[in-house]
């Protein structure tokens, strides 16, 4: 297997077990949703919809909703989260570096902590923007580098081998400037905004578990210590729970993120 390829079903492997961290992303989704601007009769594509929290509550609003994403495990949490809910999303399992849509065939993509992932972030926001229509509404959330969640990821990656290629940390589309130059001139009209999000766990050693045990990246690299390196898992495993304790007030992890929303040209 290439390196890119080999990268890739370890992504999709990886986060087959987010499923029960879909609680925290539902108010987000709902925000990103409202921050969008999503309206009744639009065609609305959510990239890496996950378990479709994002996508199912634009349908909801009367948007015509695709949602596509690289795990075939979150897809099938998607459809019955679709079928709970009572919409109509047409869902397909497939790679953001590579959009099975037409050009301009989409009033809006939206993406939440999914795009983020793809190991080549200008192939994956030249075909988010291809697929978008002139005038449409690009939208989407991602992790801060200076905040938990972009912490936990730079923490995981110093005790991770590297990976089979060279990849950007997906906490750079946190980075204001990052987000600036990757979009460049495709797109106008550039809005920021920061809100937090609110993770519910009955202590800190809760909350590490649930990520260590639904994380893609932290189950990963636990999974490996757990076997070759006990020692050196029990040390992450305190960084790892300093780290949320700088976020962790009463039965609550604040886990800012940034929404990021613009025009096509």
């Amino acid at each position: 297997m290439d390196p890119l390829a080999q990268f890739k079903a370890g992504q999709r492997a990886g986060w087959a077990h987010f499923a029960p961290l879909q609680a925290g992303t539902t108010v987000p989704a709902a925000r990103l949703v409202q921050f969008a601007g999503l309206q009744s009769g639009q065609r609305v594509l959510d990239v890496a919809c996950g378990t479709g929290v994002v996508a199912v509550t634009a349908a909801r609003r009367g948007a015509a909703v695709t949602g596509l994403d690289l795990t075939p495990e979150l897809l099938a949490v998607a459809r019955e989260n679709a079928r709970i809910a009572a919409v109509d999303i047409d869902w397909h399992e497939g790679d953001v570096e590579e959009l099975p849509f037409a050009s301009a065939a989409f009033d809006a993509v939206v993406s939440q902590f999914g795009h983020i992932f793809a190991p080549r972030p200008a192939v994956a926001i030249g075909e988010m923007v291809r697929v978008l229509k002139p005038g449409g509404t690009l939208a989407f959330s991602t992790w801060p580098p200076e905040l938990l969640v972009g912490r936990m990821f730079t923490l995981t990656a110093g005790y991770m081998p590297p990976p089979p290629l060279p990849v950007p940390s997906p906490v750079l589309w946190g980075d204001v400037a990052v987000v600036r130059e990757r979009l460049g001139d495709a797109v106008r009209d550039i809005v920021f905004e920061r809100p937090t999000a609110q993770f519910v766990a009955l202590s800190i050693a809760h909350q590490r578990e649930a990520v260590e045990h639904n994380a893609g990246p932290i189950r990963a690299l636990v999974e490996t210590l757990s076997a070759a390196d006990p020692e050196r898992l029990a040390r992450y495993r305190r960084e790892h729970e300093a780290l949320i304790a700088d976020y962790f007030a009463d039965n609550i992890v604040h886990q800012g993120y940034l929404m990021t929303r613009a025009v096509k040209r």
